[in-house]
């Protein structure tokens, strides 16, 4: 009989446990209101991208709660918040359907070309009906011919609850109050926990929708944003040149240019062969005296990536400057590196490349894994990071911040 009422108590002490875990697990998905409006066609998760030329047009996502309300953008030179005039660009998005775990949803991409460098324009995304038009916003397209460019890098938002949304949206307020003339946002992968998880998108973006619907966000596709070879959540959130390896999934391999800088974004998941092809003749084939990679896991981090060590060869080739990495949750930078080895003071103009990790722009940190002979700053201070890139002229200046405003790291790369 003793041994019935121990088993009783223990039976009811597991089931409290369990509830108390449901109950957890149910408080944090009703505070996770995510993006989503009530109106059936009203835009959310908006984000806008290079497609084209960054000098003369822009690309846009959006999602709908009703998966068959058309999609429209409105452009207007300058800024204002009167899209009634004949000079106003009116475009129709394409549109398609995606299935998620809170239902099927509408997916509208859309491209405003034809439009004028260096010149600012105001903007809205929606259905046409009353009603169900976003927020106006304002983007600027590139200069032509400009020899200047800052951007922002950040990586590993990863969260999978509201707070963890929270901090990713405070780490990118500091980034774009410390860099105000950023012109764009380089994310080094890892977006979510889990890449179905439609709420965490929505968080991620309803964080930092005027940021994102404003200064496009370039995106790199990690291992919580593609798996098992599949990214259709990620790829149907961004619009981004057509331009990478065959066999990739869309929007995970690709390149562009803006001003004195070609970006090279490779998808470290899948199809590394057929990508290890295409950048060597996307590197061969442009003429821009700058050349950063955006890439998830690291060839040279806090650890190495095995499956993607020999793509540091072809770096050394066509003299990539710097190499931007997530994955590791730390913050490192190499000293630079030509044929596995640091490059000495003094030795051959442009020879080496830097390698950094910006440690993570979410909540989740790693311990600090074991200095490498390529380190040159290695660190885990548990606190959300960005970095800062300005090019002018022949000068490259990378500056790594703390969420708190404090600078960690610089490196400046001379031409």
């Amino acid at each position: 009989m003793k041994d019935m009422k121990t088993i009783v108590i223990i039976g009811a002490i597991i089931l409290v446990l369990i509830l108390l875990v449901l109950g957890m697990e149910w408080i944090k998905a009703s505070q996770r209101t995510g993006n989503v409006p009530a109106a059936a066609g009203l835009p959310y998760d908006l984000v806008t991208t290079f497609k084209g030329d960054a000098a003369n047009s822009r690309a846009f996502t959006w999602y709908t709660r009703e998966p068959d309300a058309e999609g429209w953008l409105e452009v207007a030179e300058g800024e204002t918040d009167d899209f009634t005039g004949p000079e106003v660009l009116r475009i129709q998005a394409d549109h398609t359907r995606i299935r998620t775990d809170s239902g099927v949803r509408g997916v509208h991409k859309a491209e405003a070309a034809g439009l004028q460098p260096g010149t600012l324009y105001s903007y809205r995304a929606g259905s046409g009906e009353e009603g169900e038009w976003s927020g106006v916003y304002r983007f600027t397209t590139a200069e032509a011919d400009s020899g200047v460019v800052t951007l922002i890098n950040v990586t590993d938002s990863q969260g999978a609850s509201a707070h963890d949304f929270q901090l990713w949206g405070h780490t990118l307020d500091k980034a774009l109050q410390t860099f105000p003339d950023s012109q764009f946002i380089v994310h080094n992968g890892d977006f979510v926990e889990e890449p179905e998880d439609a709420a965490a998108w929505d968080d991620l973006f309803g964080n930092v929708q005027d940021i994102v619907a404003s200064i496009p966000l370039m995106p790199v596709a990690g291992n919580h944003d593609e798996v098992d070879g599949k990214a259709a959540e990620f790829s149907s959130h961004f619009q981004v040149p057509d331009n990478g390896a065959d066999g990739s999934n869309p929007g995970t391999s690709y390149s562009f240019d803006y001003g004195p800088v070609h970006v090279t974004v490779l998808n470290t998941e899948s199809n590394l062969k057929k990508q290890t092809e295409w950048l060597k003749h996307d590197l061969a084939g442009t003429d821009k005296p700058w050349r950063i990679v955006a890439m998830h896991r690291p060839v040279y981090g806090g650890n190495m990536y095995k499956k993607v060590e020999d793509l540091a060869d072809i770096f050394d080739k066509y003299k990539v400057d710097l190499v931007l990495q997530g994955h590791n949750h730390e913050y490192s930078r190499s000293y630079p590196l030509y044929d596995g080895q640091i490059v000495k003071d003094g030795a051959a103009k442009r020879r080496g490349t830097v390698y950094v990790v910006t440690n993570a722009s979410g909540g989740k940190f790693n311990e600090k894994k074991e200095d490498q002979f390529y380190h040159q700053v290695h660190f885990q201070n548990d606190k959300q990071m960005f970095a800062g890139i300005t090019i002018s002229g022949e000068r490259l200046t990378y500056q790594a911040y703390d969420v708190d405003g404090r600078m960690l790291d610089e490196v400046i790369l001379q031409h």
